[in-house]
């Protein structure tokens, strides 16, 4: 039997700097969506990645071209790989092709992890993006790469999609045995499985595959020592068609359902009848009662819903944060890291909704088969927080993107006035002060700008194609103007929307409107009328009553 080993100074060493900042995907298949696309969602949630588009234009290299590996959470330098002859473009997280592929970390058994690996997962999604056309082919290119060069991530749950099919493929590496300098535990352990049409999945940070058809490879593929493995390293001793992929590399425990399943169920609970039976274990207290892989909803999702899903705070449920003291007295739907803290010796959670605050950039990606691939795949794109940003739509075949999203144009380290990233973040943490109210007032531009693309969209699309059978370059240079063009009126309304909120809110009051313009006092258009008090909500009042005791009850003086 192999046997895997790591000293405890390792361990430290290899654990991610994004195992704490979770992300969120959803899946739709093409028979699940009211238009006909296949959809994937992205929040790209961590604390130190900055909110940029990528882009990279096709692009010919000679024979012996290398291609140096950084890992994307870090900066740091793995190693260099042998480049193909030809890459795709990519824009963000599609291809020209309309292949679109996401992630969550699940980090998984920590002993699995490999410090030789020269892939990292980051890595393996934009390379796949620029070297497969489908689906099938990129998963190809993963496992590939990953079993060749080594994987040097943690655990991965990955979406991918096409025009026609998507997948979820989760993988973990198998540690480290090192003899002669190198490790013979080299590549990956995985299972993908392919999205039945007319179904929903999601995955939020936790493997969710568990038992897995052996015999069906036009819908399961999967490792040929994803079982043995796990036999030989003593991780599994029963029959292979009882094995289950999540159980064996990635067991459930209770922050894994309550800060990672939960939001899987409160997705699912959307858009499918009878989730609830499955809320006990969302809030982390029956892992026997675990959910389905994917769900059939009870009507079609649109690509509006989905962007909305991700904007989910768990409202209406058990897991609802905006009506204790930890919400202050306006409603505040997030809890500051670190995500637990101790009380009297007793430990407690902070609820980790879909939303929040700490998310790089989203998406709603969308490929259109009945459309030619320039004109087919278009990646709704935003910044920051999602339960307070907006989406615009960038399509694939573009050959510049707008400046506001450019990449270099500011950093986590440097404010830039052009940035989307860095306005967002102005908009959105001032909300935070007022969320009740001021929230209310960024989701109507939010709804507008979003409703108007997704409007906007048919006619454009029948303009594209009208040119493309002109010419090709046409219709992309116009696709290209479009997408620049909305982003930068996306921005432009965020600078008004950041001064109106200032103007409205400065100093906790709230200004009287009237007719879309603040009111006077009849004295004159500079004499601004008294604003509102609005002062905090109840469970606030109460709290801050009881904590004080008659240090601040009104007495009567005699």
């Amino acid at each position: 039997m192999k046997k895997l080993f790591l000293t405890a100074a390792l361990l430290g060493a290899l654990l991610s700097p994004r195992a704490g900042n979770a992300c969120t995907n959803i899946l739709i298949t093409k028979g699940a969506s009211t238009d006909g696309s296949t959809m994937i969602s992205y929040a790209a949630d961590s604390h130190t990645l900055y909110g940029e588009l990528y882009y990279h234009p096709a692009q010919d290299y000679a024979p012996g071209t290398m291609v140096k590996i950084y890992e994307w959470d870090t900066g740091k330098y793995l190693g260099e790989i042998p480049q193909v002859a030809h890459t795709y473009q990519t824009v963000g997280n599609v291809n020209e092709h309309q292949l679109m592929i996401s992630e969550t970390t699940f980090v998984g058994r920590t002993e699995l992890m490999d410090t030789t690996g020269i892939m990292d997962y980051g890595s393996l999604i934009y390379i796949a993006l620029q070297r497969a056309k489908t689906a099938r082919e990129a998963i190809e290119v993963i496992t590939t790469l990953a079993n060749e060069y080594g994987y040097v991530s943690s655990g991965e749950s990955i979406s991918i999609a096409d025009p026609n099919e998507v997948w979820i493929l989760e993988m973990i590496g198998k540690g480290m045995d090192i003899v002669d300098g190198k490790n013979r535990n080299k590549g990956i352990v995985w299972v993908a499985r392919r999205i039945p049409d007319g179904y929903v999945s999601a995955h939020a940070n936790q493997a969710r595959i568990t038992q897995f058809p052996l015999d069906d490879p036009e819908n399961c593929l999967y490792a040929p020592d994803v079982i043995s493995f796990a036999r030989e390293a003593g991780l599994y001793s029963g029959s292979d068609k009882d094995f289950s992929f999540s159980d064996t590399y990635s067991p459930l425990d209770f922050n894994l359902m309550r800060g990672c399943e939960a939001r899987v169920w409160s997705v699912f609970r959307k858009v499918a009848k009878g989730m609830d039976q499955y809320e006990d274990y969302a809030l982390g207290h029956n892992p026997r009662n675990r959910m389905p892989l994917w769900v059939k909803p009870e009507k079609k999702v649109s690509p509006k819903e989905v962007m909305d899903f991700m904007r989910d705070h768990y409202e209406d449920t058990p897991l609802d944060m905006r009506y204790d003291i930890g919400a202050g007295g306006n409603k505040l739907p997030y809890r500051w890291r670190p995500m637990d803290f101790e009380v009297d010796g007793e430990k407690y959670v902070n609820e980790r909704a879909i939303a929040t605050q700490q998310t790089g950039f989203w998406f709603v990606a969308q490929a259109r088969s009945w459309l030619p691939d320039p004109i087919g795949c278009i990646l709704w794109f935003g910044v920051d927080d999602a339960g307070t940003s907006c989406l615009t739509p960038i399509y694939c075949s573009v050959d510049r993107v707008p400046e506001c999203f450019a990449q270099g144009n500011g950093s986590m380290a440097e404010y830039s006035p052009t940035s989307a990233f860095w306005l967002f973040n102005r908009v959105t943490n001032f909300a935070y002060l007022r969320y009740d109210r001021m929230s209310a007032d960024i989701l109507r531009v939010v709804n507008d700008h979003e409703n108007s693309c997704l409007s906007e969209v048919k006619a454009v699309d029948e303009a594209a194609q009208t040119l493309y059978k002109e010419s090709p370059e046409l219709a992309i240079s116009y696709l290209t103007n479009y997408s620049v063009g909305t982003a930068q009126a996306m921005f432009n309304k965020w600078v008004e929307l950041d001064h109106y909120l200032l103007v409205k809110y400065m100093d906790g009051n709230v200004k009287k409107e009237k007719d879309g313009k603040f009111e006077t006092n009849g004295n004159g258009p500079r004499m601004i009328a008294m604003p509102d008090f609005p002062g905090y909500d109840d469970t606030w009042k109460k709290a801050v009553a009881g904590s004080t005791g008659d240090r601040l009850k009104v007495r009567e003086v005699k």
